[in-house]
């Protein structure tokens, strides 16, 4: 058998413990404080991959849908796979190098460039 990819390392069952345990007292939290607001509909929890090669990556997406029961799926620029309990989503996603590349380019201007405030116009609200 290959030898996994992104094997769970200690600190990782730290986490693991810390997030389950917040999770139920967020819970448990929630059911004693019926005044408190919830989300109408829903919230996401989303884990990304990570890793050194966008091929074991993919593979822990896989493996994490085989898990959930469901089959990973391209979604634009991201390889992910979700299943819903209630209104609560857990999906893992796994962003490939090549998108995160393009990301960063295409925000590396983003600091160089500054609306001339003369443009805006107050009482629109907009940029003119």
């Amino acid at each position: 058998m290959p030898a996994n990819p992104n094997p769970v390392v200690p600190g990782d069952l730290f986490a693991r413990h810390q997030t389950i345990t917040g999770l139920r007292a967020l819970a448990d939290f929630l059911e004693a404080n019926p005044a408190v607001p919830v989300d109408e509909y829903g919230e996401e929890y989303s884990v990304y991959t990570r890793g050194h090669c966008d091929t074991g990556q993919r593979a822990e997406v896989d493996r994490v849908a085989a898990l959930l029961g469901v089959t990973a799926a391209e979604s634009g620029t991201r390889y992910l796979a979700s299943r819903t309990f209630g209104r609560i989503t857990y999906r893992i996603v796994h962003i490939p190098a090549r998108s995160l590349a393009e990301n960063d380019a295409r925000n590396s201007y983003w600091n160089n460039i500054t609306p001339d405030p003369a443009d805006h116009d107050p009482a629109a609200g907009r940029v003119a």
